[in-house]
């Protein structure tokens, strides 16, 4: 059974991360429309099943190729900004974070020290800031 469904899927696409994303979104559609009587939802959910399984099975790999690299572009660029609000908030745990008054730059400052005099790496700018 497993060497059938390996010839069946030779020459085909297969599975990709705009596949996966485009399944959970599914689900998730498919149960809103089960749960909370929105038909609309559950006939979007099947269509987005059947996208899903046409990109999957088909023989144009380059064109899916394409399809997934934009994709990806977008997927990464907000998967990005999660992570770098992430990273914020756990930055944020010991330190302040200042920006100079000239050039805008970030300046990273443990907490805890009281007032102090900030020296900008980028412009040389000096301000006096509460850590």
């Amino acid at each position: 059974m497993r060497e059938k469904l390996q010839r069946f899927m030779a020459g085909r696409y297969g599975n990709d991360k705009m596949n996966q994303v485009l399944s959970i979104g599914a689900l998730i559609l498919i149960l809103i429309g089960a749960f909370f009587r929105v038909e609309p939802c559950y006939w979007l959910g099947l269509l987005l099943i059947i996208y899903l399984y046409f990109r999957m099975l088909s023989r144009n790999i380059q064109k899916r190729y394409a399809e997934n690299q934009v994709f990806l572009r977008y997927y990464n660029q907000v998967t990005g900004w999660f992570s770098g609000k992430k990273n914020s908030v756990e930055q944020n745990k010991g330190y302040h974070i200042y920006k100079c008054p000239e050039c805008k730059q970030k300046v990273r400052i443990p907490k805890g020290k009281g007032k102090i005099s900030i020296h900008c790496p980028k412009c040389g700018n000096d301000f006096i800031k509460r850590s």
